[in-house]
């Protein structure tokens, strides 16, 4: 993984670690991004969006040349 989607990937699962699903609940982080997305704060949301996003253009081969 590249280094600028390193930062998103900490940033998230900080978030995750801090979210009610796991503190509270008492489920996995892996489990709240699976199952219970509707319960995560908007932050977690716009994270996993943008890792999502960060990830997708290492791939695309457009923006391979052009940058994140």
């Amino acid at each position: 993984m590249s280094s600028s989607c390193k930062d998103l990937m900490a940033a998230l699962k900080d978030c995750l670690m801090h979210s009610d699903c796991v503190v509270k609940q008492g489920n996995l982080p892996s489990d709240c991004l699976k199952h219970h997305m509707d319960e995560l704060p908007q932050e977690c949301k716009s994270l996993r969006k943008a890792t999502y996003e960060c990830k997708r253009g290492m791939l695309d081969m457009r923006r391979r040349f052009r940058g994140n």
